[in-house]
């Protein structure tokens, strides 16, 4: 069987079978995992145990269906920092966490500082509960977003096939 080593961690077909398999859905049991890869349920516990030992499984999540929740608007904005050289870029991150609505935070290269994926549940919304927070940030110079008009596609699921030799 061959394996390929990233980030020192051993992934073989199996591994990736294993991962591919967790990442459709979370709660399939080892006994139906086994028999969907053919490998005994101890052999699913031992190797989903060395997953999540060597990192590779961080954590299980039940994903929501926002719409379903009541929040249909879906923005990334761009956030802009005044300055680079003091404290706005650690001060603002630590500001996010009084940010439910944003679902994600990255800090980026280019023309912004920082990517901000945002829900809520209209427009109105977002503007007043998130963008006027934001411009009232300390170090925040500007914000630019784009509302998404539809989703082409979207998953949480990587691509652990590409792990695999072919």
């Amino acid at each position: 069987m061959k394996s390929k080593n990233f980030a020192n961690v051993l992934l073989d077909k199996a591994d990736v079978a294993i991962l591919s398999a967790l990442q459709e859905n979370a709660l399939i049991t080892h006994q139906q995992l086994g028999e969907k890869i053919h490998l005994s349920t101890s052999q699913i516990s031992r190797r989903i145990q060395s997953l999540q030992a060597n990192g590779v499984i961080s954590r299980y999540v039940t994903l929501l269906e926002p719409q379903a929740l009541g929040l249909g608007v879906r923005a990334f904005t761009y956030v802009s920092l005044t300055r680079h050289g003091g404290n706005e870029g650690s001060t603002f991150e630590k500001n996010m966490a009084d940010f439910p609505e944003v679902l994600e935070c990255y800090a980026i290269t280019g023309d912004a500082d920082y990517l901000l994926q945002i829900v809520a549940p209209s427009l109105q919304a977002l503007s007043d509960s998130v963008f006027k927070k934001l411009t009232h940030l300390s170090g925040v110079h500007n914000i630019r977003s784009s509302i998404v008009l539809q989703t082409v596609k979207s998953t949480t699921a990587l691509p652990v096939m590409l792990m695999q030799e072919p």
